[in-house]
């Protein structure tokens, strides 16, 4: 890494990292520090890197031969699968020093900490050498402090021990910060690697709607360790903001006093779908359908259905089909007419009602049908989102191929990465 003498962890986050020929092994995610007793500068012993199978594993940073300002490239060798946990005296640098708390030195004046500098030294190894803290002093205006910002030695800032690091309260300014680049997917490892302090902290700063989408990424076990963390009220607003059948799926995991008090905390606009949603197995149309796809009137034309499956929050296999009904259009609806497929709607006149373009002779799905059946249906018409109609032809939502994925894959799949690696296994970076 020749010419390279300062990087800043921060610019480390997210690069891409490539093998000595050029093949692409994955993500930065996070450096891994030694804390030691005295004050001298930790050494950073490596790496978390996200492979694209999304198992997060450790690459010391003597396999790293060159830190550019777009990539990492790795030395010739193998890279051991084994996912990465760390140790008792080890810190995730952007996941607990970054927002640390501290104290200057020489004039005991709080700072918090806003990046960590990593520079080599003569034993080839990388040492955590300079901060970059920012120091909260004089006011300008009510409620409003100047804040400065300076890049000192490692030994000038005091409080950052490891006792320090999992016994203080600490911010998520620059963690959150981080995250605003990352999918919600990404932000959900991210956090399963984090201490459970540090992840509460996070939680606490995070938004509603932000937290909602990291949470349906998460194993069931982390969702209700978060949801337990919250105040009732909260967890309520979570729940509202989540997807209905990611929200329903994890109240059926709940035991049933806190799940009819969190029901209860919910506006019963949205607490009456998952209601509904409850009454049926997890593994039916009934139960993984949202109650939530776009429904139309027969009368509306083709540009409203166009004007719908564009909305960026509609998921993609939602915006696969719009539903055609008669009134009401909340679920359960009135009279299913039937469904009009995304790519028939571009062919149509904007002008053209949406019921010219309704496919009739597609069947739907009851609620009680079951994984098999549900596979052999998606297989069957090629569909990426189906309805689910009662007897009485009602429409009560629509299943989507992801939700259908979800429940076919292996337990745990979310932990595992999207294939199943023994523990222990190498694969050959060279």
């Amino acid at each position: 890494m020749a010419g390279v003498n300062r990087v800043f962890a921060a610019q480390l986050a997210g690069l891409p990292v490539f093998g000595p020929d050029g093949e692409s092994i994955g993500k930065v995610r996070d450096l891994v520090a030694g804390l030691r007793l005295d004050q001298q500068p930790p050494r950073v012993l490596g790496l978390v890197v996200e492979l694209a199978t999304r198992r997060r594993v450790f690459v010391p940073m003597l396999r790293v031969t060159a830190i550019e300002p777009n990539a990492v490239t790795l030395a010739t060798g193998t890279v051991n699968m084994r996912r990465f946990h760390r140790r008792p005296n080890e810190v995730l640098v952007l996941g607990q020093l970054i927002d640390a708390q501290a104290r200057l030195a020489s004039t005991d004046a709080r700072v918090t900490v806003s990046d960590a500098a990593m520079e080599p030294v003569r034993t080839r190894d990388w040492v955590l050498a300079k901060l970059a803290v920012r120091e909260r002093s004089g006011r300008l205006g009510i409620g409003r402090r100047r804040s400065s910002l300076q890049v000192l030695p490692w030994s000038e800032v005091r409080g950052l021990g490891l006792t320090d690091l999992t016994g203080q309260p600490q911010g998520a300014g620059q963690l959150l910060m981080l995250f605003d680049t990352m999918r919600a997917v990404d932000i959900a490892a991210t956090m399963r690697d984090l201490p459970t302090k540090r992840r509460h902290e996070v939680v606490d700063s995070m938004d509603d709607e932000r937290l909602a989408d990291v949470l349906e990424e998460l194993p069931e076990e982390d969702q209700k360790e978060l949801l337990a963390h919250l105040a009732e009220e909260r967890a309520a607003d979570i729940l509202e903001a989540m997807n209905p059948d990611d929200a329903a799926d994890l109240l059926a995991e709940l035991a049933p006093a806190e799940q009819s008090r969190l029901l209860d905390l919910m506006h019963p606009d949205e607490s009456e779908p998952l209601k509904r949603l409850l009454t049926y197995s997890s593994d039916t149309a009934g139960g993984l359908m949202t109650p939530e796809p776009v429904i139309l009137t027969p009368d509306a034309t083709i540009a409203e259905a166009l004007a719908h499956i564009r909305n960026p929050d509609l998921p993609a296999a939602l915006a696969s089909l719009v539903f055609v009904c008669r009134p009401p259009t909340e679920t359960p609806t009135g009279r299913y007419v039937g469904c009009a497929h995304f790519q028939r709607l571009l062919r149509e006149p904007p002008a053209e009602l949406v019921a010219s373009a309704v496919d009739t002779d597609l069947p739907a799905l009851g609620p009680d049908a079951d994984l098999p059946e549900i596979t052999r249906y998606f297989a069957a018409y090629n569909l990426a989102c189906g309805p689910v109609v009662d007897d009485q032809d009602h429409l009560l939502g629509a299943v989507t191929v992801d939700d259908l994925l979800d429940h076919l894959l292996p337990d745990r799949w979310r932990e595992t990465g999207l294939h199943d690696i023994t523990e222990g296994q190498e694969i050959d970076s060279a």
